[in-house]
């Protein structure tokens, strides 16, 4: 079953993080040596990874399955808007609550669940997800935590993901291809970043107090929000709208999707909360809570959908 093999990948994951979490709390590394590793991802890793995601034969089933990831993406993201927007009116959501219900980690931790478990070949599907989510982040999150309006063209332009999907895209619809020792050397790269990416997360969680996780009353709230409530309903879009009858792949790519949807609270949230003065310990706070749950609700989310 798809669910029990999500949660035997994430459990793997989190062993990642625990060594990580290990070599801070051993005094082996410094929790601030994650900077460098996390500098190296994003420069390096992140953008080989994506690359090698489009270095795939360009198929009318694959270019429909791509636009399809992204329609549902774009679907998704926005009702996610809507839904953090009546949070706000309902519920007294602040700037930092909002942000870290309406926006998860669509990167490096479901890049390597989904190479784990569909195969290398099926991250391209991935990107759909990040190429949208990248430019709200750095219009819509970004104005949300400053409190202004305005949208940052040069931080979407610039972003290092995107530039990647920019380049990803040009090779991927001229189908041009790289010679076998760069192809090879890009791809060994770009499967780093599972690991990497949770060793990161793990010596960031040996730098904290979980004790201080209880001053923040409505923690157990906002992360409900993101790991189910929010979820749900992007379950509830993919299952009943007749998306998955759209393409052959229609079930995979809807699980992808998920996948995405259910991830825990995006971290550039709470880079962007520090950046801007927003609380930013609570919405780190959110981000590491809901890393710890996933384990158990995302195999959940993706249970439900096969039921």
């Amino acid at each position: 079953m798809l669910s029990l093999l999500l949660a035997q990948k994430i459990f793997s994951l989190f062993i990642m993080i625990a060594m990580g979490f290990a070599l801070v709390k051993s005094g082996v590394v410094k929790a601030r040596d994650s900077w460098g590793i996390s500098n190296v991802v994003l420069y390096i890793v992140s953008p080989c990874c994506i690359i090698a995601a489009f270095q795939v034969e360009l198929t009318d089933e694959v270019r429909t399955g791509f636009l399809l990831a992204l329609g549902a993406s774009v679907v998704i993201q926005l009702g996610y808007l809507a839904l953090s927007w009546l949070a706000g009116r309902t519920l007294a959501f602040d700037a930092a609550e909002k942000a870290s219900a309406a926006y998860p980690n669509a990167g490096n931790l479901i890049i390597p669940l989904v190479a784990g478990l569909f195969g290398q070949d099926w991250v391209i599907y991935c990107t759909a997800f990040m190429a949208f989510q990248t430019m709200l982040l750095w219009s819509h999150a970004r104005s949300l935590l400053m409190g202004a309006g305005g949208v940052d063209w040069r931080k979407i332009a610039t972003n290092v993901n995107m530039v990647a999907i920019a380049c990803g895209l040009v090779l991927f619809f001229t189908g041009l291809r790289f010679p076998a020792p760069v192809a090879d050397a890009i791809s060994g790269i770009g499967q780093m970043i599972g690991p990497l990416s949770m060793l990161i997360i793990g010596m960031v969680m040996g730098s904290m107090d979980f004790k201080t996780l209880t001053a923040f009353k409505r923690l157990p709230l906002v992360v409900a929000a993101r790991l189910v409530v929010f979820p749900l309903v992007a379950l509830a879009f993919l299952k009943f709208s007749g998306f998955t009858g759209l393409s052959p792949i229609g079930g995979q790519i809807a699980v992808i999707v998920l996948l995405a949807a259910s991830a825990p609270s995006a971290s550039t949230i709470s880079q962007m909360a520090q950046i801007y003065h927003r609380d930013a310990k609570y919405a780190n706070a959110i981000n590491v809570t809901s890393i710890l749950l996933c384990i158990v609700t995302m195999p959940l989310i993706v249970a439900l959908f096969q039921l």
